[in-house]
């Protein structure tokens, strides 16, 4: 399935470039070598870690009490279980109702590892992955009664967390002063609670992005100033549930929640073509008399442009997407900090392929993501390597496709968090959490192979989590732990959102009392059972 095509032009500047073949790999890219001595790699890896001694302890009391509260009734779902159905242990991590992790290709882990980011109604919260305790570390301003709606029905005037930081124990977030409504950046030690304020935004300028070194952010600059249209960011709040279900109860309904017309919406966004910039603002002083606020235009287009992400070692990397119904589009973009070698990521060759929800790998030199060949046929997991242009692609089979995937360091591991009969695949039996071991399938000396050739692998599945309670119009977003020990997402099955965990290994003798059906034990708190997403 390799593409057809010329060689590739190799553009500077805003006209962009496709890659159709490895051989021009690094140069089509500008992509750095490892060995360039302003890739901060230092501050953006560590080893990983086992669970420390007193983690063990921890989880094992936990567990021994986990479900003592469900037994007398408490309104809080169990602490920790066996899914009877799987063999892994399951752990609710968080204890604030509509609680949500971060979306699966943010970074939620300060750079030491041991803490992970996670939001709530109240504010930004940390949770310690040794002890696994909790703290509220940024909290949101009560709301008025009054208080005007912001995107999707939340407090416009709230914090909203943005990433941890990749070089310091640290995350970065905005908030919106009601007196001016002035949209300002902050950045919070996760140590020791202490906030900074880096810059304020300019009008109608909205970031999402904060690279490696901590020193940009990225964001997009809408020129057409039609806040009154349904879009995105802009949408209305979600309508309340009338059926009793309290997952869908209120505004506040978890960090992910997809909205009911969300194909239609971004077919209207699509056919917009508002204008609009790509940009980057300096966070803090630049090398060469650059001031905090300073503003660089790196793109201008009346494309959507949205799901912009900064490479987690490459200061100088930044991925983005023309957003809209993927059969419809070319999605996957990167771009240079200085505006040069916009490039084409992934080119469709073929009616109804697709290609999306993209993800750096933790090198910070490849781009993942979920490719289609056609669309709701025939799925992989594809990879490119911005440095040597290698290109993988691991097989799955319907029942296997997840809406997101993430992966290890060592990619010896990946997971994902399914989805139901509604979703793209049309999965019969797709509601689970899903473990992969990954295998490639080599080629003999004698097979016809070539740099820019497709090298297969295929994925082996392993069920953690039963997710038939879980309604999939809010995305589970998986992610592992930076030890590889558990598996990190957020489910709405017990009626509010909660950020969850299970563990990579299965369950060894647990107590007869722990083995529970996750539908069922769900049931117990929130008895409808979920549709379709779509």
């Amino acid at each position: 399935m390799g593409y057809i095509g010329s060689q590739p032009k190799i553009k500077n500047g805003n006209s962009g470039s496709i890659v159709t073949s490895a051989v021009s790999k690094s140069l089509a890219l500008g992509f750095r070598p490892k060995s360039h001595p302003n890739t901060p790699r230092k501050h953006c890896t560590s080893p990983q870690r086992n669970l420390s001694s007193m983690s063990r302890v921890v989880l094992a009391f936990l567990a021994a009490t986990a479900l003592i509260s469900t037994a007398a009734g408490a309104a809080d779902p169990p602490r920790s279980w066996v899914d009877k159905d799987t063999g892994h242990r399951v752990w609710r991590l968080s204890d604030e109702a509509n609680s949500g992790g971060f979306y699966f290709n943010i970074n939620a882990y300060t750079p030491d590892h041991k803490s992970m980011i996670y939001t709530a109604p109240d504010g930004i919260h940390v949770l310690d992955l040794d002890s696994m305790k909790t703290r509220l570390l940024v909290p949101n301003p009560s709301r008025p009664a009054d208080a005007p709606q912001g995107p999707g029905g939340f407090f416009r005037y709230g914090v909203h967390a943005l990433v941890a930081g990749y070089r310091t124990n640290s995350v970065f977030y905005t908030q919106t002063d009601p007196t001016n409504n002035v949209t300002s950046v902050y950045k919070a030690n996760v140590d020791t609670g202490a906030i900074r304020k880096l810059i304020d935004l300019p009008a109608r300028h909205m970031i999402v992005s904060i690279n490696a070194d901590e020193t940009l952010a990225a964001g997009t600059f809408d020129e057409s100033n039609q806040p009154a249209q349904g879009y995105g960011q802009n949408a209305p709040a979600l309508p309340q549930s009338t059926t009793g279900d309290n997952r869908v109860a209120g505004a506040e309904q978890g960090p992910h929640y997809q909205p009911l017309d969300k194909g239609q919406m971004m077919e209207r966004r699509l056919a917009a073509h508002l204008p609009l910039q790509l940009f980057t603002i300096r966070l803090e002083p630049g090398p060469d008399g650059e001031q905090p606020g300073d503003i660089k235009m790196l793109l201008h287009s009346t494309d959507w442009i949205n799901h912009l992400l900064f490479s987690p070692t490459d200061p100088e990397l930044l991925m983005y997407c023309h957003e809209g119904p993927w059969h419809k589009v070319d999605r996957i973009w990167m771009i240079h900090t200085d505006g040069t070698h916009n490039t084409l990521i992934h080119k469709r060759t073929m009616a109804n392929e697709i290609a999306g929800h993209e993800f750096w790998g933790l090198d910070g030199e490849t781009i993942w993501y979920d490719w289609q060949y056609p669309r709701g046929e025939v799925f992989y997991l594809a990879d490119y390597n911005l440095q040597t242009g290698k290109r993988t692609a691991y097989h799955m089979e319907r029942n296997e496709w997840s809406i997101h995937f993430n992966l290890t360091r060592n990619l010896d591991l990946f997971c994902g968090d399914g989805g139901d009969p509604g979703q793209v695949a049309k999965a019969s039996d797709g509601e689970w959490i899903e473990l992969f071991h990954p295998q490639m399938l080599t080629a003999t000396a004698d097979t016809l192979n070539a740099p820019d050739f497709w090298q297969p692998g295929v994925f082996h599945s392993e069920h953690l989590v039963n997710m038939s309670h879980h309604n999939y119009r809010e995305e589970p977003n998986v992610r592992f732990s930076p030890d590889k020990k558990l598996v990190i997402f957020t489910s709405n099955m017990f009626g509010p959102s909660y950020v969850f965990a299970a563990e990579v290994d299965k369950a060894v003798n647990p107590p007869d009392a722990d083995l529970q059906s996750t539908p069922d034990l769900a049931r117990q708190f929130n008895p409808v059972d979920p549709k379709p997403t779509h």
